[in-house]
């Protein structure tokens, strides 16, 4: 049994990365035969594409997938620790799932991602739920299959959850939920440690692949038919730092989208290490798409430096201003965190002036969520639940204002659509995404699906966008 520990989480060395290939055992290649499987997923995009790894592990094992958890033989937990109401749903389907076991005792049940990385989880689980089968947590994801198989052969608790800085594991295997459009991580981890985020201490430090190994992926994937991937990772502004190379995200962005692939999109921003030499990349390639992701978290100066974000209001305003000036057409985003410990009325009404600045296209927004072992998590805050409802229902309806004017803009325009699927407000509409990642449901045959196509926008709704193919 391997338990996490904060504080071994938050070290940081100059230990160089290891770089690893992965490889199934042929002991473990039937462990799942005549079995299936069942992962829900919880949390950001890194925890999807995690899932489709582990998918394509327990598939090279001769499992088989199911959407309907109660006819599953495994199923599996992948969670996410940035609120607590994450932690409530994962931990709330336990409950359900505890209930499936006792009729059903052969089932295998597990937990991994971010939420088990955290000390406190890893002991209520080791306490209160002894009968959960596999734990394993975001540095270990490779090694699936022997914990799997240990806690078959044991009949016991397998609890592998390391708090180390971590490593990089090449040519995992994927089981991609997208037939057109990929997750392609450039770096894993972060060394930013805002005083509110707990991803440093569950995801380790800040790594980045190798660039030839990111380059042959978008190759592969090019190959197989895709037309859009996303450079995913924590904070991909950074790509390369730790590297020490001369080769940065404007780098690597110039070098995908020589690739050919048709759509490149990259997620998530931090204001502190986007460039100007990005946004000239950005701008010169049409293949790289005008929509940015550059989460703000608070429009006040004394906030901003409460969460470490290291960037002021004007600053941030100013980097807002020179994408739009430089970047057509480019449509931006953000988050937003209310009632962080310490805000006062007049702090709030400043992050409302950078919404009335902006005038985001979106935003996530959400109310403050102490997360244990973070700084923020210690900070005095006196503010009452009722008065952070509240700031979060007027700030929601200013972005909602925006969102729907941005939208108003597309009105009766021709824009560029990659079609993913079957709408799901419609059966007989197909959705996908504008270059600047609007929602569209589009009246067009099926046999227009992975491709991108012109679509002439008919209505406009706050969330999403009707159309039609365009007449050439």
């Amino acid at each position: 049994m391997q338990m996490p520990n904060l504080l071994e989480a938050k070290k940081r060395t100059n230990n160089s990365v290891k770089t690893t290939n992965y490889h199934l055992d042929s002991k473990y290649q039937k462990l799942g035969q005549n079995k299936t499987y069942f992962i829900k997923t919880y949390g950001c995009q890194m925890n999807e594409h995690d899932t489709e790894n582990i998918k394509a592990i327990l598939e090279q094992m001769a499992f088989k997938e199911t959407d309907v958890m109660e006819n599953a033989d495994l199923i599996l937990l992948n969670t996410c620790a940035i609120r607590e109401n994450a932690h409530n749903k994962v931990f709330g389907m336990i409950g359900r799932i505890k209930h499936l076991k006792a009729s059903k005792p052969n089932i295998i049940v597990g937990m991994c991602g971010c939420m088990v990385q955290e000390e406190s989880v890893a002991l209520e689980i080791k306490d209160k739920y002894k009968w959960l089968d596999i734990v394993f947590g975001t540095h270990n994801i490779h090694e699936l299959p022997k914990v799997l198989y240990e806690s078959l052969k044991n009949k016991r608790l397998e609890l592998e959850v390391y708090s180390i800085e971590g490593d990089i594991v090449e040519n995992m295997p994927v089981k991609r939920d997208s037939k057109y459009k990929a997750w392609v991580n450039i770096m894993y981890g972060c060394d930013k440690f805002c005083t509110y985020c707990i991803v440093p201490y569950t995801r380790g430090k800040q790594r980045s692949r190798a660039k030839e190994d990111i380059i042959n992926e978008v190759k592969e994937l090019i190959k197989d038919g895709y037309k859009e991937v996303t450079l995913l990772g924590q904070n991909v502004n950074a790509y390369g730092k730790d590297l020490n190379a001369g080769y940065d995200m404007s780098d690597l962005l110039k070098e995908t989208a020589e690739t050919g692939i048709a759509r490149v999109r990259f997620i998530t921003s931090h204001p502190w290490d986007f460039t100007d030499k990005m946004i000239d990349v950005i701008a010169k390639y049409p293949n790289i798409m005008p929509y940015i992701h550059l989460p703000i978290q608070s429009g006040s100066d004394r906030i901003l430096k409460l969460m470490g974000r290291r960037y002021t209001k004007e600053t941030y305003i100013d980097l807002f201003n020179k994408i739009k000036k430089n970047i057509p057409n480019c449509a931006i985003t953000t988050d937003i965190i209310v009632g962080f410990p310490g805000e006062t009325r007049k702090d709030f009404e400043e992050t409302l002036d950078v919404v009335n600045t902006c005038k985001f296209d979106s935003a996530f927004t959400f109310i403050f969520s102490a997360r244990e072992g973070t700084p923020a998590a210690k900070m005095k805050d006196e503010t009452l639940l009722e008065e952070k409802e509240k700031r979060l229902y007027e700030l929601n309806a200013l972005i909602n204002k925006y969102a729907k004017e941005a939208n108003d803009k597309y009105l009766n325009k021709v824009v560029p659509v990659l079609l993913e699927g079957i709408s799901d407000k419609n059966s007989s509409m197909l959705m996908g995404y504008t270059d600047t990642m609007k929602l569209v449901n589009v009246k067009a045959p099926k046999d227009q699906i992975g491709q991108i196509v012109k679509v002439k926008i008919t209505d406009v709704k706050t969330w999403s966008m009707d159309g039609e193919i365009a007449n050439e």
